[in-house]
Parts: C-alpha cells; structure tokens; sequence
C-alpha cells in the first residue's frame, strides 16, 4: 500500500518531528507547548518521543486550533479523522466545529479552551466553551477539566 503524506502536516516531516521530540526528551524540556493550525479542526494531542511504541513516554503537548471561517460552518462528520482520534491513545480530543482557542498560563499550569459556534455564515453566533484542558508545570500531557 503507498503511503500519502501532507506536507503541512507533521507525517510530511517525519526526521524533523523525531529530531524535535528527541530534543524535548534529551534536554528535559518540562512540558513543551505546540500550538498550531491550518488542519481547521481541533485537536489535542500527547506527544510521545515513539508514537510507534504504545508506551512510550510523553514529551510535550499539542494543540491544534480550527479556523473561524475557512471552509463553511464546520462540526461535519470527518470519518478519517474521527477513526484516527478512536485508533490512537495520544489523541485527547477532536472536534470540527469552527472557533477559536484561548489560553491561560501561570507558572503552575496552562490551560487551553476550546471555544466553538455552531455556525459562521449568520450574524450573532454564539460562542460556547467545547472542551478545556489543562498541563500541570513539569508534566507531559494534557487533562480534559
């Protein structure tokens, strides 16, 4: 079977993302952040220095954030992505609704809100929170609040 790889995406940079990972986990990076985008859906995401390995430890975390308005309304079935979310043990949230992400960091934690609309083709959406998410200062991965 060929393997397909986006280019925006870490597949496409496979050495790049194990060099990164690496890095995180030689130097003892506490709890390294990834915050991305352009993917225009949600997810949160362990990252795992193997994600080959089912146990492998956790090195950082991911947040990924959908886009506002590309591509219409939004909170569509994805069934590639829904089987990757149910497939994978680092995957701690997915969702296509489009919004937003805000953030709250202190020296103690950092936690991420996802805030979503059911749609943005009409004036006066509302703005509800979908998910929340929090890191604890020195520990790898994320936990649904």
């Amino acid at each position: 079977e060929e393997r397909r790889y986006s280019m925006d995406q870490w597949p496409g940079y496979e050495v790049s993302r194990r060099r990164l990972l690496e890095f995180f986990n030689e130097r003892r990076i506490p709890n390294p952040v990834v915050l991305t985008g352009d993917i225009h859906v949600n997810w949160v995401n362990d990252l795992q220095l193997n994600f080959e390995k089912e146990n492998s430890p956790k090195v950082g975390t991911e947040f990924v954030c959908t886009s506002m308005s590309s591509g219409g309304n939004g909170g569509n079935r994805i069934t590639e992505y829904e089987r990757a979310a149910e497939q994978n043990d680092f995957v701690k949230y997915y969702n296509s609704n489009r919004g937003y992400v805000s953030c709250d960091i202190t020296p103690d934690n950092w936690t991420t809100h996802f805030r979503v609309t059911p749609y943005v083709d009409k004036p006066k959406s509302p703005i509800i929170n979908q998910a929340s998410f929090i890191l604890e200062s020195g520990r790898p991965g994320a936990s649904r609040v």
